[in-house]
C-alpha cells in the first residue's frame, strides 16, 4: 500500500462498493505522519455506505472525526457522529445519550485546552452492512492550566494513554467503551489519587450509585478447578482463538510460566501509568502484581479483532473484565476485601507466534473509587 496516490489530487469517491473490500488496502496508522492519515487527495478504498465523503475507509474515518472533535474543536460533529441514544461505558461510569457525550467533551476540552491525543494503533472489523467494530489507541499529551474538576491548575505537564472502542453503522457510533488511564495522570499531575478518590466516591453515593457486593464470580464451579479448556466463541479466526487460550491458561488457570513461552525475549510491554518495560519477567511480575490485587478474580474477555500488520505479524485487540476481590496488597493499601471490577483492552503484536509488543491500559483509579464506595456504603443506614 502506497502513502499517497501517484495520480493528480481528485475527490474522494463516494459510489458504495460491496462489502468485503480487501482490508489490506485499508490505512494503518503505526508509520504515518497525521497528514497521511487523514487525506486530502485520496479515493475512497473501503465501502462506507452512509458515511461522509470525505472518509475514505474506517480508519480515516475515526482518526479524522476523532481529530475533528477534539483538536479542531468542532464539538457539534457528536451530533452526527453519534446516534442519540448511544452508550458510553467508562471506567468511572456509563453515558446514555448523546448530549451528556457533548458536555463531557466540552468540559474536558476547557481543563486540559492544548491536549493533543496522537494515534498509536487502530484495529478494526466489520464492514458497512453488519457495522464496524474499531480500537483506538491513543497517546495524550498537555498541561493542566485551567481550573477543572481538579481543583486549581498545577501547570504541569502529562503523557497518558487512552483506548476508545468502538461500534459504527452508518457514520455513526451507537456504542463506545473509554478506558483512561486516569490514576497516570493525577500522579503526573502532582494530585492525591485517594483524595480524589474519596470525593468522587461521596458524589456517587449522593446520587444514589451503589456497589454491588457479591461473593462469588463462578471462575470455579464449587470446589471444582478452572475449566481445563478456553471459550474461544469469540475468535474470527486460529490466531484470534490462540490469543484467547493463552489469555484463558495465564489469568484464570493461574500458569503464570506461560508467558516465559508465548512472548519474544525481546518483548516490550507498555502498561498504565506509562510503564515501559522489557522481556518476559517484566511482563510476568506486572500480570501477577494485577491479580495479586484480587487473587480470587476471573478474567473475561469480551470482544477480540485482528488485522495484518504492515510491519510483520498480526495485530490484536481484546476488550476484556475482570471481576473479583481486593484480598491482596499493592498500590491500592491493604486488602479491603470489597469487589472490584476492572474494564480494560489489550493490544498485541504476534510475529511467528510469539507476542513483541503488549499495550494494556486499565485503570486503578477506577478501583480506588470502588474501594471507597463501598467503605461509605457499609456506614449508611438499613433501608
Amino acid at each position: 500500500m502506497s502513502d499517497a496516490p501517484s495520480t493528480p489530487p481528485r475527490a474522494p469517491k463516494t459510489e458504495t462498493k460491496q462489502a468485503g473490500d480487501d482490508p489490506a488496502a485499508v490505512l494503518q496508522v503505526e508509520r504515518r505522519d497525521f497528514t497521511q492519515l487523514v487525506p486530502t487527495d485520496r479515493p475512497r478504498v473501503q465501502s462506507l455506505r452512509g458515511f461522509d465523503p470525505e472518509y475514505t475507509d474506517i480508519v480515516d474515518y475515526i482518526i479524522r472525526c476523532t481529530h475533528r472533535i477534539w483538536d479542531e474543536r468542532d464539538v457539534g460533529l457528536i451530533y452526527t457522529h453519534y446516534t442519540h441514544n448511544c452508550v458510553l461505558y467508562g471506567v468511572l461510569g456509563s453515558v446514555y445519550e448523546r448530549e451528556s457525550v457533548v458536555r463531557e467533551t466540552i468540559q474536558r476540552l476547557v481543563e486540559l485546552p492544548d491536549r493533543r491525543g496522537m494515534a498509536i494503533q487502530v484495529i478494526w472489523r466489520g464492514n458497512d452492512v453488519d457495522g464496524f467494530y474499531t480500537s483506538h489507541m491513543t497517546n495524550g499529551t498537555g498541561r493542566h492550566t485551567e481550573y477543572g474538576i481538579w481543583g486549581k491548575p498545577t501547570g504541569r505537564t502529562y503523557t497518558t494513554r487512552t483506548v476508545a472502542d468502538c461500534m459504527i453503522l452508518e457514520n455513526k457510533i451507537y456504542r463506545e467503551w473509554v478506558v483512561r488511564d486516569n490514576m497516570g495522570l493525577y500522579l503526573q499531575l502532582g494530585l492525591d489519587p485517594h483524595e480524589l478518590a474519596d470525593k468522587l466516591a461521596r458524589q456517587k453515593i449522593a446520587n444514589g450509585e451503589t456497589m454491588l457486593q457479591l461473593s462469588e464470580n463462578r471462575r470455579m464451579i464449587g470446589q471444582y478447578p478452572p475449566e481445563a479448556q478456553a471459550d474461544v466463541s469469540l475468535a474470527h479466526d486460529d490466531g484470534e482463538a490462540e490469543i484467547l487460550r493463552w489469555l484463558y491458561t495465564i489469568y484464570n488457570q493461574r500458569m503464570f510460566g506461560t508467558i516465559e513461552k508465548v512472548y519474544a525475549p525481546t518483548c516490550q510491554w507498555h502498561g498504565p501509568l506509562m510503564r515501559e518495560l522489557y522481556g518476559p519477567a517484566s511482563v510476568l511480575h506486572q500480570t501477577m502484581r494485577l491479580v495479586a490485587l484480587m487473587p480470587d478474580c476471573v478474567f473475561v474477555p469480551q470482544h477480540i479483532c485482528s488485522i495484518d500488520s504492515e510491519e510483520g505479524g498480526r495485530k490484536y485487540a481484546v476488550r476484556w473484565i475482570m471481576d473479583g476481590h481486593h484480598l491482596g496488597y499493592g498500590a491500592l493499601g491493604a486488602p479491603s476485601g470489597h469487589r472490584l471490577f476492572v474494564m480494560g483492552v489489550t493490544h498485541f503484536h504476534v510475529i511467528d507466534g510469539k507476542i513483541v509488543d503488549e499495550w494494556v491500559l486499565y485503570d486503578e483509579f477506577s478501583m480506588l473509587v470502588q474501594i471507597r464506595m463501598a467503605e461509605l456504603q457499609k456506614d449508611l443506614p438499613s433501608q
